[in-house]
């Protein structure tokens, strides 16, 4: 397919879209266009501001001249139809039952036919690593984004896989019992934070200065070695099952993977793990690349 498409991906404070070629998978000679969104705005607004930072993305060329437009979208969402029902989650609620790809259409003026994918958004992180990334030549992969979240997506044939393999039917694995919860609470900045306060009595801003901190200080430096410990345990039995050929971690956490990572790879070689681990070069920019190729 020589068309290119537009990646789009959707946060709670802001929208990002850049132009693909889904022939030399690259960016070259595109811009990204960010711009933020008040995620308690009123559905129009909000709808409003997706729909113009898109077409800023096309640039000169017409949208409709486009293989299509693909959105990563954070749930709950309605997938495959392009519904929103985000409810509960402090975001977007007054998108409540909105089929966006309607929305876009009509703001966008394009034929109804024209192709608008959604997909989660750490789905198409693990997407466009699988395109894109170093972790590309690995047919099967597990994808993991460790920030305010859990995020994991299994991947084979540039794929999300789910309900095979042992995998979950939802394809996710941020809540499965971990430690004394569930992943999602273990592996990101919430247990950081927790288990500093714990150790120590006091507060520390983010992941970034405790990292920071654990250069020069042997009691911030275990708790990340403990985080390693226990994402490699937890990780490798659904490496094994899959039989990943390779690991992509992606997130704000992966900055501190010099910390945590030798230790999480002792784990794996002691569970016989031989898949390899790879740190996204890409991040966010993954995420856009993998919603541009749901237009495949």
């Amino acid at each position: 397919m020589n068309k290119p498409a537009i990646g789009s991906d959707i946060g709670g404070t802001h929208i990002t879209c850049r132009l693909f070629d889904l022939h030399t998978n690259s960016f070259e000679g595109s811009k990204t266009v960010r711009k933020a969104v008040d995620c308690h705005a009123p559905a129009s607004e909000i709808l409003d501001k997706w729909a113009s930072s898109i077409a800023l993305a096309a640039g000169e060329i017409p949208l409709s001249s486009l293989a299509g437009i693909g959105v990563a979208m954070p749930g709950p969402f309605d997938y495959e139809n392009g519904v929103a029902w985000f409810e509960n989650v402090g975001k977007f609620e007054q998108l409540f039952g909105v089929n966006v790809r309607e929305e876009l259409i009509t703001r966008l003026r394009l034929p109804h036919d024209f192709s608008i994918r959604f997909q989660n958004d750490a789905a198409c992180f693990a997407i466009g690593e699988s395109f894109t990334g170093q972790v590309a030549a690995h047919r099967r992969l597990l994808a993991i984004t460790l920030g305010t979240g859990f995020g994991t997506t299994f991947i084979e044939d540039h794929m999300p896989v789910a309900g095979k393999y042992g995998i979950p039917d939802d394809g996710f694995l941020y809540h499965i019992a971990a430690g004394n919860s569930i992943a999602d609470d273990q592996f990101s900045t919430r247990w950081f934070l927790k288990e500093y306060l714990r150790l120590t009595g006091n507060p520390i801003a983010g992941v970034k200065e405790l990292a920071q901190q654990a250069e020069h200080d042997a009691l911030a430096a275990g708790i990340f070695l403990d985080f390693g410990k226990a994402l490699g345990e937890f990780l490798a039995p659904w490496l094994l099952g899959f039989d990943a050929g390779g690991l992509v971690i992606g997130g704000n956490i992966s900055a501190a993977f010099h910390l945590f990572g030798e230790q999480m790879q002792h784990v794996f070689t002691l569970h016989n793990v031989k898949t390899q681990i790879y740190i996204s070069q890409h991040q966010e920019d993954a995420a856009l690349s993998g919603s541009a190729c749901l237009c495949l």
